[in-house]
């Protein structure tokens, strides 16, 4: 009798393979998720610690009960809303899966082998992948020693080559802003034919009036998409729902690349349901930056060189220690998200969370002293 499994799928699965695939997609470092938290404070994915807001569930409720039909990929409500909201039309608006689905859809639209995607670098993990997978190259650009992006670097990194280029404000995971003039003037170096991404998923925390909002951008560059997210400050990060502003033809390309259907309508109505509600949504956020601003004075008193953040979350540069910061934020019930070789990032979570977030960053700093 075999000693063997009993079904050939069952057979152990080897790390290795003779199917030919691309090399630059197996050394590719896979997206990983934020921890979870099963005990404690899950402060690992900039998620919002409130509800969804009064309404939204009942609106996906109801969307609940079609889940036998495909959804409206063409998302004509909440395009049409959105067009309102920007004084655009709704060729100039284009909704997907999150603002990460976004990212992919332009990539692909703009860039291939043999052209480049200039981003800041530490900035959101996502653009040395979704540069790698149609196969353009990454040119990073070193932040600044203040966490910040250096704008006239990146402009200078532009080449005859240059697709795309990321602006992330503000930056994941560094809670860093551009300012409104960087931006202006960055945007007179780069040429009008090369693409520019303003990523904004943080945008509704922002309470500096000197940082670049895309808002005030529309219809400016030809060249210009506004990126933001129905994730972060709505809190709608489980359903996957983001949207761009920018040039129709550019927009339109970007549709040819989005992957069918994916758009759901429980995602739809929900975001339509959270615009409703928007004066609740604006006291939430307000709440969370001023904890925001309230955990960095305290960090600052501590003795902590940290950015001023202008996210939902904060930046810890714990260089070398990052790890060992890690262990120490979970020994007191929080969960973080490092960023090895760099640092740590924590989210700006419940209320309950900072006193244990501020013992833990206390015991960090005393022993880096």
């Amino acid at each position: 009798m075999s000693s063997g499994p009993e079904h050939p799928l069952e057979s152990a699965v080897s790390p290795t393979s003779t199917v030919k695939l691309r090399p630059e997609i197996l050394a590719l470092p896979a997206y990983k998720q934020g921890q979870a938290a099963p005990t404690g404070f899950k402060l690992s994915s900039n998620e919002n610690p409130f509800d969804p807001l009064p309404g939204v569930l009942d609106a996906v409720d109801l969307a609940t009960r079609q889940l036998h039909r495909y959804p409206n990929a063409a998302a004509p409500e909440i395009t049409a809303r959105l067009a309102e909201d920007w004084g655009v039309e709704p060729e100039e608006v284009i909704v997907a899966a999150g603002s990460v689905a976004l990212l992919m859809q332009f990539t692909l639209a703009a860039a291939g082998h043999g052209d480049e995607v200039v981003y800041s670098w530490r900035s959101f993990e996502v653009y040395p992948w979704m540069t790698v997978l149609p196969g353009a190259t990454k040119v990073p650009v070193p932040n600044t020693p203040d966490h910040r992006h250096d704008l006239d670097a990146m402009a200078a990194a532009v080449t005859e080559r240059t697709r795309l280029v990321m602006v992330c404000s503000p930056n994941n995971p560094t809670s860093t802003v551009v300012t409104a003039e960087e931006f202006a003037a960055f945007m007179q170096k780069v040429p009008s034919d090369v693409l520019v991404i303003l990523d904004e998923a943080y945008a509704e925390f922002v309470t500096d009036p000197e940082a670049v909002n895309g808002r005030e951008l529309v219809r400016r560059y030809p060249n210009l998409v506004i990126l933001r997210t129905f994730s972060k400050a709505y809190g709608l990060a489980g359903l996957r729902i983001g949207y761009g502003i920018g040039p129709a033809a550019v927009l339109a390309a970007a549709r040819t690349t989005i992957l069918p259907l994916s758009l759901t309508d429980h995602a739809q109505v929900a975001a339509i349901a959270s615009l409703d509600r928007s004066e609740e949504l604006h006291e939430r956020v307000r709440n969370i930056a001023t904890r925001r601003d309230a955990v960095w004075q305290a960090l600052l008193e501590q003795g902590w060189d940290i950015p001023k953040p202008h996210g939902n979350f904060v930046w810890f540069p714990t260089g070398d220690r990052t790890e060992a910061a890690l262990e120490v934020f979970r020994e007191n019930g929080i969960i973080a998200r490092a960023y090895l070789p760099d640092g740590v990032r924590l989210t700006i979570g419940e209320e309950e969370s900072v006193e244990k977030l501020l013992y833990a960053s206390e015991q960090i700093i005393t022993e880096v002293r």
